[in-house]
């Protein structure tokens, strides 16, 4: 146990010196490093990480090399990974079968194994250092800081990447000053609302209380987002310094996590991390024989997206139901148990450390001038990098999609970005030079949201889009108002018409009284940006509503009920292969004599005649 900040300093010195000792070659090991995010994971990280062990033993070289699992690498579709020290040569795509030759050919002979290095699509140059790939080069990682770097599951490697040393400094400074400190910064929230998280904490701190509380919104809920996952499971320790932040500057003992159930991983570091950090002295009663104090609990979320609003999140952690309450009283004022609360995000606050341990200029050096530092999101969709990024505010769309994004998958044409979740908007190709901030966003008729960004390109139906997003908010919607519950709810029954080809013109009107009841009437933000997709999508995409009303067609050909498929005569091999693939036996003709015909009145459309057909016969009108 830490009894002091001195101690604690003297502590961080060896734990940082044992860190650099892995990367920098001073070490009598090589490392290995392996990603651990949950893409890698999944596609076999722990099998890579046996069968190293398996050859490093089978070569006779296991006691000179040690064998690492880390945080998310970022590049998703391009692991699993292999990352050797200190060379800090990446291989990518690491299949099981591969792992033999990296041992014989990297690990006993020292050379590399060219044929998993990146390459530059560009120049067609071999990159063999993760910092040197254009995905990462435009990249800043604060948020991010120490994933993909550190074990998540060694406390004393948080501690040597940098960790409690924001802590270390607000324990020496007044809690005013750490709260002018943040406010200085320019934070914002990152949940989605970029509400200035330094004047939430002064709302909390000019509070008379006998009780405060932090709150950590771990809610993710958005589809296609997991930043906050990845920083939890990560680094927690950077997490918890920053609820500990908070804490001290605001007055408060007490901070809870609030983390939906469907991330174990999360919640099993954040608690393990917990429990060592109060071992060490690092939470708890007189913190480094300081008299501040903090506890931290965590709450699990039964998957309900609007708990992401952060009064439904305070009803949920007191065991009522998730419903949003109306404010004011904003939760600052009146929150958990009618005491002073702040609800911050997972990102705000594994933000907070880096603002007091490196100082403010490090920090305000990047963005804008209302949005600085940076910001999170998970890139996927059509793009062909799909990953977890972190960018400097200000960033335009075009680099995001184009730079690190690495461009449109099989050479399709952009159409959209999809930002901010359901609660967002569509940006087009007129708005892809928009530097990326709270405020811009904003301005062009989207948000930036808790950091999801979906691409999508010419083969996506934008009213189809619509309806997806729609069908997840009436999903979620809690029913509390009646403005959400009904007109969600009408909202997608109109969209489902007009998909089906039942739609009309006046269904435009419909949605504009319908969307703007929504907007002004609704309890939460649920409710007012309902209807955001929809208005986005007819914005700048009215044209595709139009075919699907008037010609009862569907021009990127997805919508079911508004296709037909067909065979080419002149192309049918009259294989009957389509026939036998086809689940409704709507397909008949004599093989290897006439060609074979589609009886459209039987046919469910499927697709499955045209997958399988291997001569471009079959096509959709």
């Amino acid at each position: 146990m830490y009894k002091s900040v001195d101690e604690l300093r003297a502590a961080i010195e060896v734990y940082t010196k044992e860190l650099s000792s892995k990367f920098d070659g001073t070490s009598d090991k090589r490392y290995i490093m392996l990603c651990g995010g949950t893409g890698c994971m999944s596609a076999g990280t722990m099998d890579l990480k046996a069968e190293l062990e398996k050859y490093l033993a089978q070569y006779g070289v296991a006691d000179k090399f040690e064998i690492r699992v880390v945080g998310c690498f970022g590049l998703c579709s391009e692991g699993p990974f292999v990352r050797m020290f200190p060379e800090n040569v990446l291989y990518r795509l690491v299949k099981p079968e591969d792992v033999e030759e990296i041992v014989r050919k990297d690990c006993v002979d020292g050379q590399i194994v060219e044929r998993l290095i990146y390459v530059d699509e560009k120049t067609g140059n071999l990159i063999p250092k993760m910092e040197d790939i254009p995905f990462y080069t435009k990249q800043k990682r604060i948020a991010l800081h120490g994933c993909g770097v550190i074990d998540p599951d060694k406390i004393e490697e948080a501690l040597g990447c940098g960790g409690y040393q924001g802590l270390i400094k607000a324990l020496s400074m007044d809690r005013a000053d750490v709260i002018k400190m943040i406010l200085d910064s320019g934070l914002r929230g990152k949940g989605g609302g970029g509400f200035p998280t330094g004047r939430k904490w002064q709302f909390a701190y000019d509070q008379k209380s006998d009780e405060k509380y932090v709150v950590c919104n771990g809610d993710e809920g958005d589809p296609g987002a997991f930043m906050d996952r990845s920083v939890l499971e990560d680094n927690p320790l950077a997490v918890i310094e920053g609820m500990a932040i908070a804490g001290y500057a605001i007055g408060a003992s007490e901070g809870y996590f609030y983390i939906r159930a469907e991330y174990p991983k999360a919640v099993a570091r954040i608690r393990q991390t917990i429990k060592k950090a109060e071992e060490l002295g690092l939470l708890g009663d007189n913190i480094l024989g300081t008299d501040f104090c903090f506890h931290a609990h965590v709450r699990l979320g039964a998957g309900a997206f609007v708990c992401g609003e952060e009064t439904a999140l305070l009803n949920s952690i007191m065991g009522l139901r998730g419903m949003p309450r109306p404010r004011p009283p904003f939760p600052a004022v009146k929150g958990l148990w009618d005491k002073p609360t702040i609800v911050n995000n997972v990102e705000t606050l594994a933000t907070v450390p880096y603002i007091l341990r490196e100082g403010l200029d490090a920090f305000t050096c990047y963005g804008t001038e209302k949005s600085k530092g940076t910001k999170v999101f998970c890139l996927g969709g059509k793009v062909k990098n799909v990953g977890l990024v972190e960018i400097p505010m200000g960033t335009t769309l075009r680099e995001l999609i184009y730079d690190i994004g690495g461009g449109i998958q099989n050479g399709k044409k952009f159409k959209a970005i999809q930002t901010g979740g359901p609660s967002g908007g569509c940006l087009t190709e007129a708005q892809l030079d928009t530097p990326i901030d709270f405020d811009n966003m904003v301005a062009q008729g989207s948000m930036m949201g808790s950091g999801g960004a979906i691409v999508m390109d010419e083969d996506n139906c934008m009213v189809d889009v619509a309806k997806f997003y729609m069908g997840f908010i009436c999903d979620e919607s809690c029913g509390k108002c009646t403005p959400c519950r009904i007109g969600t709810k009408r909202m997608m029954e109109t969209l489902e018409r007009i998909t089906s080809g039942r739609g009309t013109m006046e269904d435009f009107e419909e949605f504009d009284q319908i969307s703007d009841a929504c907007k002004n009437n609704s309890l939460c933000a649920l409710g007012q940006t309902a209807s955001n997709p929809i208005r986005s999508t007819i914005t700048h995409f009215k044209d595709e509503y139009i075919a699907h009303i008037v010609d009862k067609t569907c021009p990127a050909g997805v919508c079911k009920d508004l296709i037909q498929y067909r065979i080419d005569p002149e192309k049918c091999m009259k294989c009957s292969i389509c026939s036998r693939s086809c689940p409704v036996q709507a397909i008949s003709g004599v093989p290897g004599k006439e060609p074979y015909v589609i009886d459209t009145s039987k046919c469910i459309r499927c697709g499955m005649c045209m997958a399988s057909c291997k001569f471009d016969a079959i096509f959709k009108e």
